[in-house]
């Protein structure tokens, strides 16, 4: 099974929180992929990226996307059928973005959102979690979530063995 990775829009395919988890996906024999999107600014280009990826995947993938990466995954897992979507401060019902409904039926279904987030108000993801019944876990963090690298493994940890169990 391969996780693959989408960054957010200021950062890149192998910053702090992708490289912190993605060790952990490894140590539980997951594949990783973290494609780069440095180079487009426009979300839904982004994800036509993910997905032209995905083309060559069966539906053993793992989709992590944090903030504009979140929006990208979210969208991506609307037409690929993956095996779990994991989401850190995702850029959902963001003005400009052409979607603004999401029907993913992923599970295991997992938003991580601080609650100092002044890009990615909170209430987004609350507003996502509820409409799909999915896992939230609201924390003392600001829209990086990089001061809550432990935390965010160990809820990574967990959601990884669930897909493996």
């Amino acid at each position: 099974m391969k996780v693959y990775f989408s960054h957010g829009k200021e950062s890149g395919p192998w910053g702090s929180k992708i490289r912190h988890l993605a060790a952990i996906a490894q140590e539980l024999a997951f594949s990783v992929e973290s494609l780069d999107y440095s180079d487009i600014q426009n979300p839904d280009l982004r994800v036509a990226r993910l997905l032209e990826a995905l083309k060559a995947e069966e539906d053993n993938v793992i989709l992590v996307g944090s903030s504009m990466g979140g929006y990208v995954s979210t969208v991506a897992s609307m037409t690929h059928a993956a095996r779990g979507l994991f989401l850190l401060a995702p850029a959902l019902y963001m003005p400009g973005y052409d979607h603004q409904t999401y029907p993913t039926h992923c599970r295991p279904l997992t938003v991580i959102h601080g609650w100092q987030d002044d890009i990615i108000p909170a209430a987004n993801s609350i507003r996502f979690c509820e409409e799909h019944r999915a896992e939230l876990h609201l924390i003392d963090g600001d829209h990086r979530l990089n001061d809550r690298l432990p935390a965010l493994g160990a809820l990574f940890k967990s959601f990884l063995q669930e897909i493996m169990s």
